[in-house]
């Protein structure tokens, strides 16, 4: 911490121990839509002391991210404060001229917005990008800028931030495209930093690496962090203070491991009982009826014997592999400057099968190559050695037509909700897109699909006509998972498909996969850094490390007596694990 700058002290004469460094009283938020004026963010209240970490928390749409991004002023365009105080530092930054508001902007309020490719612009480097936000808030100028730029992506958990500030957000990860905006968010050392989902793109060892950062920060600046998550285990584990919000209010808050261990509003303990852990079972196998301990979302369906008979079948009957992975190898040419190029391998001599109607979970940090190898599966980059195999033939000798068939076969949900979707295409029009592209149907029998779908992800039919800046980051993610349903497909690719939903969505999407799996004879490739995820949904883990396979095996032989070094770390880290939640 000896090089950090000394832009501006974590607390001055100003802050007192009697007057908290954020107050939020009564705040509302709504906005204008063609239905009229709709009121995001009911009345909120909450206090926020110097050096103290809080977390809000809830489900998606619940007013979290509208609250927080209140406080900075940077709501969409049609969002508008209309009553309430936000006081940081005893000042009304509802009140602050828009001049006034970019001196606290960035340089004593940071921010980390939830989505990290459509923050990040495309057409410029990652290091003009941060060192351009290091300039912008006066931290540093001419060579030390560029030193600063390194340190702060180093401090993000990019330790090869020198060689990789000529390169653009798309030849990054979602996880290091997370990592760039958590090191400009914490740039300029700002009193209080606020992290929409900070964590939630990143893997398990990434996040710990993050989140002890920023503790460090808080103990030795007494920089303020305010969590927006919907990660309990990240909550308890890293935040003093929860807030829990519901419908744009506040239903519960105080001390984060009193309300987890016992929550007292119903809607809390329903969170709470959602949440993932490292205890949970396989959700298909948890509906049996001999089997008590479970999970509530694993509940979901226990009573259709004939979805329970068919899950039996499916895992005592030898299924042949509908894909399988030889040795295959994705080589990036990466430029280097001028015409010099340097050789990344980002997949390396990856080797596993995918058994007709199971899932197979590929888990690794970010960076390891799990994406990588969904682009391959998908036919969405080329194999550079080795093969892939589809019903046994190769997908590398798929053309024409038959490209197409394939495709409809197997589609993606892809990590990003936000770059993922069109956003001048409506609800409706984006679910019913692969049903048209492929002539399915005619318009009739489409608009009852898109109805269908959108209750099997659990949106309200009024979703239909909305458009993805309307809609919060986890309803997003549920369209997507929408639209690849829509071709009731053989094959699923799921990259981090459940990272930005909350845990009682998170529940009811899992549950819905695994019935759709069990009814239709699914097969899924589980690409997620979410191990708690992995347990509930998987039948088979590969563990990816550096573009390799460092260990597979079924789901439970890998959480119950992990051989490799570098699992035994993933499952160490993961938030909350040793909590014990109040179910």
């Amino acid at each position: 911490m000896s090089n950090a700058p000394s832009t501006s002290p974590a607390v001055d004469s100003k802050t007192t121990e009697n007057q908290p460094l954020l107050q939020i009283r009564d705040l509302q938020v709504g906005f204008k839509t063609q239905r009229g004026f709709i009121p995001a963010v009911k009345g909120v209240d909450l206090t926020l002391n110097a050096g103290q970490t809080l977390a809000i928390v809830g489900e998606s749409g619940s007013g979290k991210s509208t609250t927080a991004q209140a406080i900075i002023d940077l709501l969409p365009g049609a969002g508008k404060v209309t009553g309430g105080e936000i006081l940081f530092e005893g000042r009304d930054l509802t009140k602050l001229s828009a001049k006034a508001m970019q001196d606290v902007r960035g340089r004593l309020i940071g921010y980390v917005p939830q989505d990290p490719m459509s923050n990040l612009n495309p057409v410029w480097n990652i290091g003009f990008q941060v060192e351009e936000a290091i300039r912008a808030n006066g931290v540093a100028q001419g060579k030390d800028a560029r030193k600063r730029t390194i340190e702060v992506l180093q401090e993000a958990g990019l330790s090869d931030a020198g060689d990789r500030l000529k390169q653009y957000p798309h030849q990054f990860s979602g996880g290091m495209r997370q990592r760039v905006l958590i090191g400009i968010g914490l740039s300029a050392r700002p009193k209080l930093l606020i992290a929409d989902e900070p964590t939630s793109a990143l893997d398990v060892t990434v996040q710990r690496t993050i989140l002890d950062h920023l503790a460090t920060l808080t103990r030795d600046f007494g920089t303020s962090v305010l969590f927006i998550t919907h990660d309990l285990g990240l909550a308890v584990e890293r935040a003093e203070q929860l807030v829990v919000m519901y419908k744009g209010r506040v239903v519960e808050a105080g001390p984060s491991a009193e309300i987890l261990a016992n929550p007292l509003h119903p809607y809390t303990q329903k969170l709470v009982a959602a949440a993932p852990s490292l205890a949970s079972r396989r959700i298909q196998s948890a509906r049996r009826p001999d089997t008590t301990k479970t999970l509530d979302i694993s509940s979901v369906g226990a009573a259709d014997n004939e979805l329970i008979a068919r899950a039996d079948a499916r895992e005592n009957t030898p299924q042949k592999n509908l894909i399988t992975l030889e040795s295959v190898s994705k080589i990036y040419k990466i430029r280097q400057g001028g015409f010099k190029t340097k050789e990344l391998k980002a997949v390396d001599d990856v080797s596993f099968a995918i058994p007709r109607g199971t899932t197979r979970a590929l888990v690794g940090e970010s960076g390891s190559g799990k994406s990588t190898v969904a682009k391959l599966v998908l036919q969405l980059e080329d194999i550079t050695s080795g093969r892939i195999d589809f019903e046994g033939n190769s997908v590398a000798d798929i053309r024409g037509r038959d490209l197409l068939a394939f495709r409809r076969r197997v589609q993606p949900v892809f990590q990003d909700p936000y770059g993922s979707l069109d956003p001048v295409y409506s609800v409706g029009d984006t679910i019913a897109e692969p049903l048209v592209a492929h002539r399915v149907g005619d318009r009739k029998s489409r608009q009852a699909r898109v109805r269908e779908l959108l209750d099997q992800v659990a949106l309200p039919l009024s979703t239909v006509n909305r458009y993805p800046n309307e809609l919060s980051g986890g309803q997003r993610q549920r369209i997507a998972v929408a639209r690849a349903l829509a071709l009731k497909p053989d094959v699923i690719v799921l990259d981090e498909a459940v990272s930005a939903l909350d845990v009682l969505v998170q529940g009811q999407i899992l549950t819905l996969l695994t019935d759709l799996q069990a009814e239709l004879g699914l097969t899924y490739l589980f690409i997620t850094h979410d191990l708690a995820v992995v347990r509930l949904v998987a039948d088979t883990v590969s563990v990816m490390q550096k573009g390799k396979i460092v260990e597979s095996a079924t789901t439970d032989e890998v959480f119950d007596n992990p051989q490799n070094i570098y699992t035994q770390k993933l499952l160490e880290a993961i938030p909350g694990a040793h909590f014990s939640f109040g179910r």
